[in-house]
């Protein structure tokens, strides 16, 4: 995450809000950005999408349509289109905005949020050193590859990444690595239970199928090591090979229930790094039940 150069100005055009100035700088880079009202939230919802009737998920293919143009969804909120930015719909927005916040898992991050002096030294003596970006009270820990968020991870923790957004501190000093197994265990060891996956990447059982099929647990974890192996193998065609890996993935395991958030996400991080990014993921991902009438 570089620092971002500032836009030329036109004379003859009123100067826009500091926030919007930097939320388009951060677009530009192709960061998915949102503005955060006061208290560090996201601005309500519209009476179209009150208690999210609108699924809060306006970007993604399977949430339905969402015709509100106001930023009221949260995390989906975030966007990197400038038109969208600078509507008159989110004018209002950016003039009381007291913060920008972006959507990390939209941008290929992961942000371990550190909430105090001790969750700080700790994570100077357990985790992988990266990118980090003081706060008000900690630090953010930012690796690159994305992963499902999760909220107390330990004392003083928070994981944001997938469907969650993160407030911009500036770009941090440091090198950033790569996200690390050690930071994936935070949130399997505190969450045995996956989280509940976004409405278009839910498996749906074949009727009779409740019974898993799989010969052992092995099995499933060797298919998704292939199907990580090769995705990250690509030499060319990556958006075809991604595309086939998910749709023979989804043919071998995705009829039981046994395919997790967890398992999902590796497969995404796995096409990240090969440059798909999380939107060209999620339409492969959508394309290949289709394709199986899942």
């Amino acid at each position: 995450m570089t620092h971002p150069t500032d836009f030329p100005r036109d004379p003859n055009r009123p100067a826009l809000p500091t926030h919007l100035r930097t939320a388009l700088r951060l677009a530009g880079l192709g960061l998915p950005v949102l503005p955060l009202r006061e208290g560090k939230l996201p601005f309500g919802n519209c009476r179209t999408c009150t208690r999210s009737a609108c699924g809060d998920r306006p970007h993604m293919k399977a949430a339905g349509p969402c015709e509100c143009p106001a930023p009221c969804h949260g995390w989906a909120a975030a966007t990197t289109d400038p038109d969208i930015l600078t509507s008159p719909a989110w004018s209002g927005a950016w003039r009381q905005a007291a913060a920008v916040a972006y959507h990390p898992g939209g941008g290929g991050y992961t942000v371990v949020d550190l909430d105090n002096a001790d969750a700080v030294a700790w994570a100077r003596q357990e985790l992988p050193a990266t990118k980090t970006v003081t706060t008000t009270r900690g630090e953010h820990w930012i690796y690159l590859g994305t992963m499902p968020s999760h909220n107390d991870v330990r004392p003083g923790v928070d994981i944001k990444s997938a469907w969650s957004y993160a407030r911009w501190l500036g770009p941090g000093t440091g090198r950033m690595a790569l996200l690390p197994d050690v930071v994936r265990a935070l949130a399997v060891k505190e969450s045995p239970a996956a989280a509940p996956a976004p409405s278009n990447l839910v498996m749906h059982l074949r009727p009779g199928d409740a019974v898993c099929r799989h010969r052992s647990p092995a099995y499933l974890e060797r298919g998704i090591a292939m199907a990580e192996q090769r995705i990250t193998e690509a030499a060319s065609a990556v958006h075809t090979t991604v595309y086939r890996t998910f749709l023979a993935v989804l043919s071998a395991h995705g009829w039981c229930g046994c395919l997790t958030e967890n398992h999902i996400i590796r497969l995404f991080t796995a096409a990240h790094a090969k440059g798909e990014s999380l939107r060209h993921c999620e339409i492969a991902w959508t394309n290949a039940r289709t394709k199986l009438g899942m």
